[in-house]
């Protein structure tokens, strides 16, 4: 990544502003005086709307601007737009910008449910990208450029192609090879990089793999030290009115100033000092996947090198039992027990980490024999448009077999359907859910 001066426009104009004490006849409510909890009597006081002195996160100029265009250097990319939606208000404008209305757009099944929403709202039609399967480990493998060359040859009129990278498991994919063969085809890369937005630090200058992206969103808040509902989108070719326009779609018009605020003094956090401490943190990791039972980078199979996913025989009950011990985790499904690690955790959270694995009996544990079979293939009725706007039921599992789905019959998180909406439920699908340990009721579409 390039390097930038260390600056803050948007938190110094904020700060500045703050600190002449101007009579604030506009909102927020609180008037920077304060908020009823005491924790936040700071934040009050850069809680702004838009002015002449603090700029105006859909309109050019001003610090908020200034501040964007150091993150995009930062990057390496040509343009960068804050967000104060997560991850999901940049994959809707990604989308927006990548297709339009009844567009087909080659999509990787292991997309987050915020993508299949956005498909519904701008009426894409999916055709579905698979992933390979590593039955051992019990997760999908990496998009291997060739499936999208050939997804692409047999369906040229896909102008756009989304990925997950990393997955909610740490599964990374080659964004620079997958972007090449998007634009041999002439078609657009969207990346969901919600779980990376660390991962640049990993790679040399001029190397972030979210770069060769046309468009990528990560979420800062997932992995770095940001407010929730922090993320960034990314985007080379797009210009800055491009992506506010797309983004004012689905956006706040208020978005929170102390956020974007955030942001900008985040970027100068991982410059200070920050991504060194990202890098220890990777380095704790690779010491406790040796210790114990976890899924093991390779090169059928890489991982996000700060992402700890346990191995066990039952996942449920091994979370349960890490919280009984105070350790609470991201997510568990069957087999695994997923711990998000960051550059916020110093010696004494991971030595505390190890111990509680420890005191759970996973010490050099050897890890479970699984044999996984992925999930089945369904079977596509209508649109997602169609399905999730649709006259719909919630049913128990059990009575949902033939029905269509009307949203996505996803365990949450990870939050990848099983069926998507739109694909009808069917018996297969049923055993699998069961299998997972999964009976939440499912909203299904009125025949």
């Amino acid at each position: 990544m390039h390097q930038t001066p260390l600056e803050t426009p948007l938190y110094d104009a904020l700060r500045a502003f703050a600190d002449e004490r101007p009579l604030r006849m506009h909102m927020p409510g609180h008037k920077g005086i304060g908020l009823p909890l005491p924790e936040l009597k700071g934040y009050a006081a850069i809680d702004f709307t838009e002015t002449s002195r603090t700029g105006n996160l859909y309109a050019p100029g001003g610090p908020i601007e200034a501040a964007e265009r150091l993150w995009a250097d930062f990057w390496g990319s040509g343009a960068c737009l804050f967000l104060t939606g997560g991850a999901t208000q940049g994959l809707h404008a990604a989308l927006s910008l990548a297709a339009g209305p009844g567009e087909a757009v080659l999509m990787d099944r292991v997309s987050h449910r915020s993508l299949h929403t956005g498909m519904a709202l701008l009426d894409l039609r999916p055709v579905w990208l698979g992933r390979s399967w590593d039955a051992a480990a019990g997760v999908c493998g990496p998009v291997a450029p060739e499936a999208v060359d050939a997804a692409l040859q047999a369906h040229p009129d896909c102008r756009a192609v989304v990925v997950t990278s990393p997955t909610y498991y740490g599964v990374c994919s080659d964004l620079a090879a997958i972007a090449a063969v998007c634009h041999a085809h002439g078609a657009r890369l969207v990346v969901d990089g919600a779980h990376g937005a660390h991962l640049p630090l990993f790679f040399g200058e001029d190397e972030n793999p979210y770069a060769a992206a046309d468009l990528a969103v990560v979420s800062t808040h997932k992995t770095l030290p940001a407010p929730g509902q922090t993320a960034l989108l990314f985007a080379t070719g797009c210009s800055m009115d491009e992506l506010r326009a797309a983004s004012q779609l689905f956006a706040t018009t208020s978005p929170s100033y102390p956020m974007m605020a955030a942001l900008d003094r985040l970027r100068t956090w991982l410059a200070c000092g920050g991504a060194e401490r990202c890098f220890q943190a990777a380095e704790a990791v690779l010491e406790l996947r040796e210790r114990y039972p976890c899924l093991q980078s390779s090169p059928a199979l890489p991982l996000d090198p700060m992402r700890l996913t346990l191995l066990t025989e039952d996942g449920f009950a091994l979370a349960d039992t890490l919280e009984e011990l105070g350790l609470y985790p991201e997510m568990a499904d069957r087999n695994h027990v997923v711990l998000i690690v960051t550059g916020a955790d110093g010696k004494e959270q991971i030595e505390r980490l190890a111990a509680t694995l420890d005191t759970a009996g996973l010490a050099f544990s050897p890890a479970p024999e699984l044999a996984l079979d992925p999930p089945p293939e369904a079977e596509g009725v209508c649109t997602p448009r169609a399905a999730m706007l649709s006259r719909q039921v919630r049913l128990p599992l059990a009575e949902s077999e033939g029905h269509v789905a009307a949203q996505p019959v996803a365990p949450y998180p990870p939050g990848v359907p099983v069926v998507a909406p739109g694909e009808r439920i069917q018996k297969k699908h049923l055993a699998y859910l069961a299998q997972m340990g999964y009976n939440e009721p499912v909203t299904v579409c009125l025949s």
